[in-house]
């Protein structure tokens, strides 16, 4: 590249020359390969296990592996329609400013490929640190490969640091040459993302049964609506006297040429205290679609994309039939058409594979987090604004077996101001270890996900969830409840062996919020009624959100009494009612390899595998930074 800064690199790793530029200019010429070796062998096509289409017409899919030993990731970009180019990277919500990228670019002669950077302004900057290291090129029949090789943490300021959870992905296609870097104009550009989690856990696959069976949940050959985005709610049931079986696994099953479309599905089983649900296939929000299938909310399985199967430990299995087991169940798919293609037919869903012969543990689900209630709420034009709810070692004492529980597997859920989400368990007033963690949380995008290692709760402990929300967008308070404007902030923990405890929430003391309203009227202007006909919604709605009125909110979720539901499956409360919030003695991560999580940085502050008591505080307390570096141990 020719510019007034620098070249983008001196060997030749970092250009494709004329084997790319004959693609480049249309010449229909087979490329041989190109394969340069900067840190090992190659992978072979083979050794991409997880795959994804990146934009909705299918022309770019990106394929990748994870090396937990090299703490990499290995990528295999397949792009079938290439013209002049393409970006490729990684941002904190999937913004193309101050964006991490791979560029190939080509100003008609020749290719060149770099690690770049975009400002605030969404300038390219080639990085002086190249840290996207191409492996190799190759022509195939189906479109042209890019290999390439990205450490999680590089020690540059520039680039994103690859973690657990959700990781957004951008791209951007180069319609015409450019001559130099700079002069990409990103906003020019066709572009998009695509939401994966990139840090696959590196789990051992049980072994399946000679008697497990399959059973298909699929959307009748329906034909997808032509707008941006459908929910399609689709009702199946079992067949009548279907005994007791246990799930074991699941997996998608995607019509050919919709896997661009076809953006997460769930299935649920609906509420057992009712005999018979009405049959629909239609989208979920129509106005035709009957009340009932509203208690259809039990999840069996649910997939989003980039998702591979979902495998039970061997030990369990989710129970499925039998008696005290409704026979029915809804499909839910979300297909996102940014495109609005019109007429694509679809038979998409998940596939159960189950087994008569019952595991030695039915597999549970709980619900932890806060309570579905509006008292919770978080003040309109905050960029980061955290709820947390409790499942107190009083619940734990209660409910659960002297052995304990093991969960295995975790679904995060806010609603559209959600934006991190955070599980971690405490022991005796310390806590102990991350259950789940998601720093780049995306409402759009929530799967089942198996956690790298089991975690064992014991009666006494306690599980805390907390939510970091933004509303910046909103001019008024967000309340809790079930409304997709108002919030949610739950972890579904899968777990063995079940329990009677279905639900452990927590929410602030009601009485103690009526306190909250008549301290705002005491010192504000304008009055808010707390009058007993007035609803917590409207008190809140009528708040005026001066920095007094957010801070004193604040406080009180911080230190106010909780109300605690803790509550078996059939809806009966064990006996906790009021309850303090956990005091915890230390926010020092120390048991779940926090030393292990980044490559130490010598000389840059901030950066290396180790935080401080003071540091891990401020990350947790104020989320300047992600505060998850430490969540897992890798192996």
């Amino acid at each position: 590249m020719q510019t007034s800064r620098s070249k983008p690199c001196s060997c030749p790793s970092f250009k494709l020359r004329e084997v790319a530029s004959m693609y480049f200019t249309m010449i229909a010429v087979f490329l041989v390969i190109l394969v340069v070796a900067l840190q090992g062998s190659v992978p072979r096509g083979s050794d991409f296990p997880y795959k994804v289409p990146l934009d909705p017409q299918g022309l770019l899919e990106l394929s990748w592996n994870v090396s937990y030993p090299e703490q990499a990731v290995h990528f295999q970009l397949l792009v079938r329609d290439l013209q002049f180019g393409l970006l490729f990277g990684m941002s904190d919500r999937g913004e193309f400013e101050n964006a991490d990228l791979a560029v190939l670019w080509s100003d008609g002669r020749n290719s060149y490929f770099g690690d770049a950077w975009s400002d605030a302004k969404g300038q390219l900057h080639m990085d002086s640190q190249q840290d996207y290291q191409l492996l190799g090129a190759r022509r195939a029949p189906e479109g042209l490969y890019l290999l390439f090789r990205r450490a999680f943490s590089t020690c540059d300021p520039k680039d994103y640091l690859i973690e657990d959870g959700t990781v957004h992905l951008i791209y951007g296609i180069l319609e015409k040459p450019v001559h130099s870097l700079q002069a990409i104009n990103i906003s020019a550009i066709h572009r998009g993302l695509q939401r994966v989690q990139l840090l696959k856990p590196n789990i051992t696959i049980p072994e399946l049964p000679s008697d497990m069976k399959t059973m298909e949940i699929t959307a009748p050959d329906i034909v997808i609506p032509s707008q941006e985005t459908t929910y399609w709610c689709y009702m199946a049931k079992l067949a009548e006297g279907f005994p007791k079986h246990h799930i074991i696994m699941y997996e998608p099953v995607i019509t050919a040429g919709n896997e661009a479309l076809v953006h997460h599905m769930e299935v649920f089983q609906c509420a057992a205290k009712f005999d018979s649900f009405p049959h629909y296939n239609g989208p979920c929000d129509s106005k035709m679609k009957p009340d009932r299938l509203n208690y259809c909310r039990h999840v069996l399985a649910a997939w989003a994309m980039g998702a591979q199967a979902f495998y039970y430990p061997e030990e369990a299995g989710l129970a499925f039939g039998g008696p005290g087991s409704s026979r029915y169940l809804r499909l839910e798919i979300h297909y996102h058409n940014p495109l609005v293609f019109q007429g694509r037919r679809d038979s998409s869903g998940i596939r159960l594979y189950y087994t008569a012969t019952l595991r030695r543990y039915d597999a549970g689900i709980m619900e932890l987090g806060l309570v579905y209630t509006p008292v919770m709420a978080i003040p309109p034009g905050e960029d980061a604004f955290l709820l947390t709810g409790y499942c107190t070692d009083k619940c734990t004492q209660l409910a659960l077996p002297a052995a304990g529980i093991r969960i295995f597997a975790s679904q995060l859920h806010t609603h559209l101001a959600g934006r991190k989400v955070v599980t971690v368990l405490s022991r005796d007033g310390r806590e102990r270890q991350v259950v789940n963690a998601d720093g780049h949380y995306s409402p759009h995008f929530q799967e089942i996900r198996m956690l790298k290692e089991v975690v064992a709760v014991f009666p006494g402990d306690e599980l805390i969830t907390t939510c970091t929300y933004n509303t910046e967008d909103r001019s008024r308070a967000t309340v809790g409840g079930f409304g997709i404007l108002e919030e949610m902030c739950v972890n579904y923990v899968h777990y063995y062996p079940q329990t009677q405890l279905e639900l452990c929430k927590s929410a602030v003391d009601p009485g103690y919020l009526h306190r909250y309203f008549n301290l705002v009227n005491r010192f504000n202007d304008e009055e808010v009624c707390t009058c007993p006909q007035v609803s917590v919604p409207q008190q809140f709605f009528s708040v005026p959100w001066n920095t007094f009125n957010r801070d004193v909110l604040k406080s009180l979720y911080g230190f106010a009494p909780i109300s605690m539901h803790c509550n078996k499956s059939s809806a009966v409360r064990f006996p906790v009612r009021i309850a303090s919030q956990p005091k915890l003695q230390s926010k020092t991560p120390s048991r779940h390899g926090c030393t292990r999580r980044a490559r130490s940085c010598p000389g840059k502050p901030g950066i290396s595998g180790t935080l401080s008591p003071a540091q891990t505080w401020r990350l947790r307390r104020y989320g300047t930074s992600p505060p998850w570096m430490c969540s897992a141990r890798f192996n």
